[in-house]
């Protein structure tokens, strides 16, 4: 999937779109497949969101998926020729598979832009995974979750830090056990997801959320979600000066200049309008 540096890539197992003012719309297109993740499939996820973190103009990241659903899980293609090479490779070539889509959930749950899911139908496994992975999840009523991998005999092994994360370890725990299974409903009650809306409200309810992430400072999002990621692992008491130092870096630079500014004179920021 190579592409000039601004020119948007065109990948074989995505369709890639930039809808609106700073936005890189990802669609997972293997709809034959309910968009399930093929090993190059991650590779393109990885490649295009590293597209969209050069692009000085992009705010946000939006994954959906074509076809009505959103992604049935790892591509059990993928890891049955996986194991036919483990008489030569030995475990390490199934580790390699696993450890592929880790690097992808890592790399999306790290990213400075702001990620948005939009969920239809099949979310399983590793789509589960994704949807816990970014900032804002909205579903519409037509969402199926699914945990299926110890039904399988295996283990949701990437993406359990992540679940524990959206979930909380009790729920996590819970979901892990049972091959869990949630409605709309209550992905929304977990907070896994949200917002629920009909299907048909969908993309207004992305453009509507859309807008309110431009109404914030690209560098101030990306630095909130930093500090907040270092919250996870430590106690509020030890992130005091950091979070001072983050907070007066911002407070002293060109947005936080201008947000003030804006504010003074009544008026919209200036990257309200990029």
């Amino acid at each position: 999937m190579s592409a000039a540096p601004n020119e948007l890539p065109r990948p074989q197992a995505l369709a890639l779109s930039l809808p609106g003012a700073g936005v890189l719309e990802i669609r997972l297109n293997r709809p034959q497949a309910r968009n399930a993740l093929s090993l190059a499939m991650v590779g393109e996820l990885r490649e295009a969101l590293a597209w969209a973190e050069a692009q000085p103009g992009l705010r946000a990241v939006v994954l959906r998926g074509n076809g009505g659903h959103f992604c049935a899980g790892g591509d059990l293609k993928d890891m049955a020729m996986a194991r036919m090479r483990l008489a030569d490779e030995g475990p390490a070539v199934l580790e390699q598979l696993n450890a592929a889509f880790g690097e992808l959930c890592v790399a999306y749950a790290n990213t400075p832009l702001a990620t948005v899911a939009v969920l239809e139908g099949t979310v399983m496994g590793g789509g589960f995974g994704l949807a816990c992975v970014v900032d804002i999840a909205l579903a519409g009523r037509s969402v199926s979750f699914r945990l299926p991998e110890t039904s399988l005999g295996v283990v949701p092994a990437q993406i359990a830090p992540f679940l524990v994360q959206r979930l909380g370890y009790s729920q996590a725990r819970r979901l892990a056990v049972s091959g869990g299974r949630l409605d709309g409903e209550e992905a929304l009650r977990l907070g896994l997801v949200h917002a629920l809306h009909d299907d048909t409200a969908l993309d207004a309810a992305l453009a509507a959320q859309l807008a309110q992430v431009r109404q914030c400072a690209p560098q101030a999002v990306a630095a909130t979600k930093a500090l907040m990621a270092r919250a996870l692992l430590a106690p509020p008491q030890a992130l005091i000066q950091d979070a001072a130092a983050v907070f007066a870096r911002a407070a002293l630079g060109e947005e936080g200049m201008e947000g003030v500014a804006a504010f003074v004179e009544k008026r919209a920021p200036r990257w309200a309008a990029q």
